[in-house]
């Protein structure tokens, strides 16, 4: 008998643990169902977006978009166009030399986190942009941000001095 009880103790074990794990993964995703997360897409908004005025004699300035995520998967911001620049603008991360020298290295895609969202800023991604013309403080420029599965954002940042601290709102 006590070979047939630790054989039985065995088998229950060995199916016990997996059905054990299946039933709290099971649990996870009906929580995260209930809470109304499943299967829901992202939602991107811009709270707010400025363009640096251009200085000296380089064509090209930043542009900065904070961007909120409250849906439930995560987006990707993979194109940016504007009718207030010579190129399109294009994503860019800043960089340094191991001799402490700074650039913007292109990317071609940032991720918005579901749940979170994405700042720019000078030290990190932004929008490279060479505007037609001069750009004056409080001018805006419009911009269309175009995500992997949210729809394409409309907005218009406004023009600061480089450096400003800004919590201006987009304009749609």
């Amino acid at each position: 008998m006590p070979v047939a009880s630790a054989r039985l103790r065995t088998s229950l074990t060995a199916v016990g643990v997996p059905v054990l794990a299946c039933g709290t993964a099971l649990a996870g995703l009906g929580a995260w169902t209930a809470n109304g997360h499943a299967g829901s897409p992202p939602h991107v908004a811009v709270t707010k977006a400025y363009v640096y005025q251009p200085t000296g004699p380089t064509p090209e300035t930043a542009a900065f978009f904070t961007l909120t995520n409250d849906g439930g998967s995560a987006d990707r911001l993979v194109h940016i166009a504007s009718t207030g620049t010579v190129t399109p603008p294009r994503l860019s991360e800043h960089r340094m030399t191991s001799h402490g020298g700074a650039y913007r290295q292109p990317v071609d895609s940032v991720t918005v986190p579901a749940g979170d969202g994405l700042t720019m800023t000078p030290h990190g991604i932004d929008v490279t942009v060479r505007p037609k013309g001069t750009l004056r403080l409080g001018e805006e420029v419009s911009f269309t941000l175009r995500f992997a599965h949210g729809k394409p954002l409309r907005i218009r940042a406004v023009v600061v001095r480089p450096g400003a601290k800004t919590d201006l709102p987009p304009r749609p």
